[in-house]
């Protein structure tokens, strides 16, 4: 029999812990038994899974499965002892996730974890999208703090950078690690590139992504989320 994995996902503490606590209660009180919850990545998200678990373990739940983003969630929610679920055998009834900058039309950058391939699949298998923001994630314009992550094929960068710098692109940098040398290898065996545009129009996300080469952007346009402000 394998026995769960359990690891540190923030060794270091998660910052602003006690609102970030508060909203994920809150979504815990939200989930219903018998749903299935797609499961973001970030503090927040952790928070929240460990939350519903809480609420499993004290009977007031049962039989809720998470849909998870990124590898590191799959392994908390498995670690906890709740089913661990995929789009082949489950749809989302909601998903909850959190956003690096969200502006007035509540369009989104995401992906500072890499993971940004697997948030968007969520995204897409689910009208219910509730996003985990505070004040520091407001912008009047996408692109004001943050670039925007790329998840791009290797071998494809000769032809993937002059065709971004085609949209608009000033900078572009692939993202190291910082407890490794060289590059971030996200999940798919990809880089992420990150890219600052001199402007981000409402279809650079579908621009973006038409480009070969290009796996998925951190841009969220369009999807509608609801904004859970802790």
């Amino acid at each position: 029999m394998y026995s769960r994995v359990e690891f540190e996902v923030f060794p270091d503490g998660i910052s602003n812990r006690e609102p970030k606590q508060i909203v994920a209660d809150r979504l815990a009180g939200s989930t219903e038994s018998g749903q299935t919850v797609g499961a973001g990545s970030g503090s927040t998200a952790f928070l929240a899974v460990h939350s519903i678990a809480r609420r499993v373990s004290a009977g007031e739940l049962e039989q809720v499965t998470l849909v998870p983003t990124s590898i590191e969630i799959e392994m908390t929610i498995a670690a906890l002892g709740l089913p661990v679920g995929d789009l082949f055998s489950v749809e989302p009834d909601w998903l909850f996730d959190g956003a690096d900058e969200v502006d007035p039309d509540g369009n989104l950058i995401k992906g500072r974890g890499a993971a940004l391939f697997r948030e968007k699949l969520l995204f897409k298998a689910t009208d219910d999208r509730r996003v985990l923001v505070d004040q520091s994630k407001y912008v009047e314009r996408l692109g004001s703090k943050f670039a925007v992550p790329i998840e791009i094929v290797p071998s494809s960068l000769p032809v993937v950078l002059p065709e971004l710098e085609d949209l608009g692109v000033v900078d572009s940098q692939i993202r190291t690690g910082s407890g490794k040398d060289g590059p971030v290898i996200t999940e798919l065996g990809n880089l992420i590139v990150d890219c600052r545009f001199d402007g981000i129009d409402d279809d650079m996300e579908l621009r973006i992504k038409s480009i070969t080469g290009v796996i998925e952007s951190g841009l969220f346009q369009g999807y509608a989320p609801t904004l859970i402000e802790g």
